[in-house]
């Protein structure tokens, strides 16, 4: 990232809301207990090296990624004062489980219940990182993921996914969990998903109506889907079909990797856009500290980003 970016005007107003970053100690492999688990689970435990009472976030990667991964986001919210957690789930390419692999048709609940396991052991995940130890704050827990990621993170919020029926089906739900966000999130599945998700992921056919935890939804106006023939919009459903997400950023001209969040450079992202991103790592820590109670900015910055002279995207909000 240059430095052009960061003083452009937008940023440096954000940069005022999210203060000076602090060093960061980041941790991995770390090696969870997983009974039943087809592999090992993996994490990565980013931290600052300071500070206490500091939030947790759980960061659910996308399709085929891995814990080392999305560190334009990671890396940024552990300076400014999270706990990042990120899991490797089964379908990372790491792994190689195809489509016509047994393991596969239950790798959707697998990534759910990756977040259990770490929530239900945050003794070692505090105990991993040296100095970490009595720092973390287990009232203030938020979970984040992008694309599949995203779809996992969802469940953890509220969402569910509807059977054959058309009943929502089993709450996967977390109380521990208070806040989220879900970064170009598939939405609702019909007629318009193409015949190959409406044979191997089930998970896309989600009901948003029982999501009711604070979530940011972010988007970009031009993310096309292969899985399905509906437009953009596809990836607000979370935000129009949810009395929990609140907020919806949509950043203009932006496709499915937001401008490159998982990577700088990588092959997935098809708009690199380093101002976005800077953006988006600002914009999302805000929210994370004003759903968590921490602070209240989350007013400022919708304002600053939809008041810039030259507009990178809009904030929505009920």
């Amino acid at each position: 990232m240059t430095s052009s970016v960061l003083t452009t005007s937008l940023v440096s107003t954000l940069d005022d809301l999210v203060g000076d970053g602090t060093p960061v100690v980041s941790v991995a492999p770390v090696e969870l207990a997983a009974h039943g688990r087809a592999l090992p689970l993996d994490v990565r435990i980013s931290a600052p090296a300071t500070g206490s009472d500091l939030p947790i976030v759980l960061f659910s990667h996308g399709n085929g990624w891995h814990h080392d991964g999305y560190a334009p986001l990671a890396a940024f919210w552990a300076s400014r004062g999270f706990v990042v957690v990120q899991p490797t789930h089964l379908d990372s390419r790491r792994y190689g489980i195809a489509v016509d692999d047994p393991r596969f048709p239950n790798i959707w609940t697998e990534r759910i219940a990756d977040f259990g396991r770490i929530l239900d052991q945050l003794d070692v995940v505090e105990a991993a990182v040296p100095g970490l130890g009595g720092r973390i704050d287990r009232t203030r827990i938020a979970v984040a993921g992008h694309s599949w990621g995203a779809q996992t993170a969802q469940a953890l919020l509220g969402a569910r996914i509807l059977g054959k029926d058309g009943q929502a089906g089993k709450d996967m739900s977390d109380s521990r969990v208070a806040a989220g966000i879900l970064l170009s999130a598939t939405g609702i599945g019909g007629e318009e998903l193409n015949p190959f998700a409406q044979a191997n992921f089930p998970f896309m056919h989600p009901s948003f109506g029982q999501l009711t935890t604070p979530t940011l939804v972010v988007a970009g106006d031009r993310d096309q889907s292969h899985m399905s023939s509906r437009g953009p919009d596809w990836f607000t459903d979370a935000y129009t079909h949810s009395p929990g997400a609140t907020d919806l950023i949509t950043f203009y001209e932006a496709e499915h990797a937001l401008g490159g969040i998982s990577g700088y450079e990588v092959a997935e992202t098809t708009d690199e856009h380093p101002e976005r991103v800077a953006v988006l790592q600002r914009m999302s820590t805000v929210y994370l500290r004003s759903a968590l109670r921490i602070d209240d900015k989350w007013t400022s910055a919708r304002a600053a980003l939809n008041g810039s002279v030259d507009p990178i995207g809009h904030v929505h909000s009920k």
